[in-house]
C-alpha cells in the first residue's frame, strides 16, 4: 500500500515505484531523469496537474487539476521496434480500467495507434518516448498518459474529447491509477511470456472503424481505405478501392462520416 502526498492510500503491486507530485512540468521528464539515474523499472511518476505537458507530434496537453497524468519507465529488454509495440499493451490496460468503472452502455473502443476513445470521443491518449542503448536495443522506455476523468478539452484539432464523469463515472483519479497499474502488470507478463500476438489479438477486439472505410493522414499524404487488420509489427493494415493492400507504421487515423 503507498500513499500520496495527500496520505491518501493506493494499492499498486510491488513492481511500481510511486513518486508523486501535486505538480510538475510533464511526468514523462521526471521519469526520463529517473531513468537516465540507473532506477529499475516500474517508477511511476503521478502528478495532480501538469504545466508542460505534451502529446503526439509534441501537441500540447491540457491538464488541469482532475484527470490522470502519470509515467511508467520500463527496461523491456528488447529491440526499439519490439518496444514500440508496447502502446498497444498500454492501451489495453486502460481500456480494461476504464471498463471497470465505466456504465455499461458505455462504447468503449481503442483507436490507432493509442488512443482510448468513448462514443467515439477521446478519453485518453498515449506517448512513449525512448532511449537506445549501444547494442540497438532500448535502454528505457517511457510511456506516459492522460486521462480524462473530470475534464476535457472543449476544442481539439482532431476527435472531439470527452471524460469519465461526462459519460457518468464517478470514480476517482486514485481508483483509476491503481486499476491502470493492476491491468498494466497482468498484461506485461503475459507479453515476456508469449510476446506481442496475444496483445494483438485482444487489442483487435476493441478496435474502432474496423472493417469500416477510413481517412489516413501521413506528412505528404492523405488517403481512404478500409481497416481490416493489425499485422504483427503494429502496423494498420488497409485494403484499398483497387483490392490491393497497404500497411500504415505512422499517422494519423480519421473516421469517415456514417452514410
Amino acid at each position: 500500500m503507498t500513499k500520496d502526498q495527500g496520505g491518501r492510500q493506493i494499492s499498486l503491486p510491488p513492481f511500481f515505484t510511486l513518486h508523486a507530485f501535486d505538480s510538475i512540468g510533464s511526468t514523462n521528464e521526471e521519469a526520463r531523469v529517473l531513468a537516465d539515474k540507473g532506477a529499475v523499472e516500474g517508477q511511476l511518476v503521478w502528478a495532480r496537474s501538469q504545466n508542460q505537458g505534451v502529446g503526439r507530434r509534441g501537441r500540447g496537453w491540457s491538464s488541469p487539476e482532475g484527470n490522470l497524468y502519470c509515467s511508467l519507465m520500463l527496461r523491456p529488454n528488447c529491440s526499439v521496434q519490439e518496444g514500440a509495440k508496447l502502446s498497444f499493451l498500454i492501451a489495453l490496460a486502460l481500456y480494461r480500467s476504464a471498463k471497470e468503472v465505466l456504465p455499461n452502455d458505455a462504447d468503449l473502443s481503442l483507436k490507432w495507434p493509442n488512443d482510448l476513445l468513448i462514443n467515439r470521443h477521446k478519453v485518453a491518449g498515449i506517448l512513449l518516448e525512448s532511449k537506445s542503448a549501444s547494442d540497438g536495443n532500448l535502454e528505457w522506455l517511457v510511456v506516459g498518459t492522460g486521462v480524462n476523468i473530470a475534464f476535457f478539452p472543449e476544442h481539439t484539432d482532431g476527435l472531439p474529447a470527452t471524460s469519465f464523469q461526462k459519460q457518468g463515472s464517478d470514480c476517482s483519479i486514485e481508483q483509476v491509477l491503481a486499476l491502470y497499474a493492476d491491468h498494466f502488470l497482468a498484461l506485461y507478463r503475459v507479453w515476456q511470456k508469449e510476446g506481442f500476438d496475444p496483445i494483438r489479438r485482444e487489442w483487435l477486439q476493441y478496435a474502432s472503424g474496423i472493417n469500416e472505410k477510413i481517412t489516413v493522414r501521413l506528412p505528404n499524404e492523405t488517403f481512404n481505405g478500409t481497416f481490416i487488420d493489425l499485422d504483427t509489427a503494429g502496423a494498420l493494415v488497409l485494403q484499398l478501392e483497387d483490392g490491393s493492400q497497404r500497411m500504415v507504421t505512422a499517422g494519423e487515423v480519421f473516421f469517415l462520416p456514417n452514410d
